[in-house]
């Protein structure tokens, strides 16, 4: 049975087909065709069935989100489908799953390599969004000078700046590299995204629970039940939660927003600030 019968349909590209990207995603892309990308064939597999249960038409690609030639031929395999209208970057991995080098790797490097990427074949007035997270916003703080080499540098040469190589601590390197996704992003707003006609955002999760987080809340759960309690809104968030804030920021609703970060953490760092709660194990 053929569900969808419109020829030249937008596309809409998710990277790291987790419980936030695919909250997000389900909002944005009706009569769309998608395209997932992710490290795992298994999950793409699954995926596949159970959005083409929806009536999506659905593509899948497996992609090494570490590797800059992976991630280039993923934007390639997009920009065959058709005009890219979304795309949605969820890729990395969290301290308690990876080291401080395979953390700036993934979670920074390869974000850099995907906005470059995308950059480059995104359609005049489509949208990107990149999911951080709220530890963006804790210690330890980036100089100036760190802040605009990170913002400047070449993808390729992001591993030899100095204030990442001395990184050694995962849970430091998790922070770093999630400030410098929204760095990057400011950056990529006012150049390859902006000189193509369109959109770049990220978004800052809170603790937000998903099947894959309960790895980091066994690992650190008097740490977390701690920022819990110290919240103001004395919760943690979910998926939908943040697939409704992410879906604005792709919606023509912001289409005066670029290159900017949205923090949605119940008040977390608020309360970090205001020290309700202090940060540990992030002595090295």
């Amino acid at each position: 049975m053929i569900f969808d019968r419109n020829e030249n349909k937008v596309v809409s590209v998710l990277l790291g087909a987790g419980s936030m990207g695919t909250a997000i995603l389900r909002r944005v892309c009706a009569g769309t065709k998608i395209l997932f990308g992710d490290i795992s064939e298994k999950k793409l597999v699954e995926i596949k069935k159970e959005y083409q249960g929806y009536g999506y038409d659905v593509e899948t690609q497996i992609v090494d989100a570490n590797s800059k030639n992976s991630i280039e031929d993923f934007a390639k395999k997009a920009a065959s489908l058709g005009d890219i209208k979304y795309y949605i970057h969820t890729a990395g991995a969290s301290p308690n799953q990876a080291s401080a080098e395979k953390i700036i790797k993934l979670d920074l490097i390869g974000s850099a390599y995907a906005l470059d990427a995308f950059g480059k074949v995104i359609a005049k007035g489509g949208a990107g969004l990149l999911v951080s997270s709220q530890t963006g916003y804790m210690w330890p703080p980036l100089t100036p000078e760190e802040e605009i080499q990170i913002m400047t540098t070449p993808a390729d040469n992001l591993a030899e700046l100095p204030c990442l190589k001395k990184i050694t601590n995962p849970g430091i390197a998790y922070i770093v590299s999630k400030k410098a996704n929204y760095l990057q992003v400011q950056y990529a707003a006012t150049h390859s995204w902006g000189q193509k006609g369109a959109r770049i955002n990220t978004i800052s999760p809170g603790v937000i629970v998903t099947p894959l987080a309960f790895d980091e809340f066994n690992a650190a759960g008097e740490g977390y039940q701690k920022m819990i309690d110290a919240t103001p809104a004395k919760r943690v968030g979910t998926p939908d939660e943040i697939g409704a804030a992410g879906a604005f920021l792709l919606s023509d609703a912001a289409s005066y927003i670029t290159g900017t970060d949205l923090l949605v953490d119940g008040g977390t760092i608020a309360a970090l600030k205001n020290g309700k709660f202090k940060l540990t194990g992030l002595d090295d």
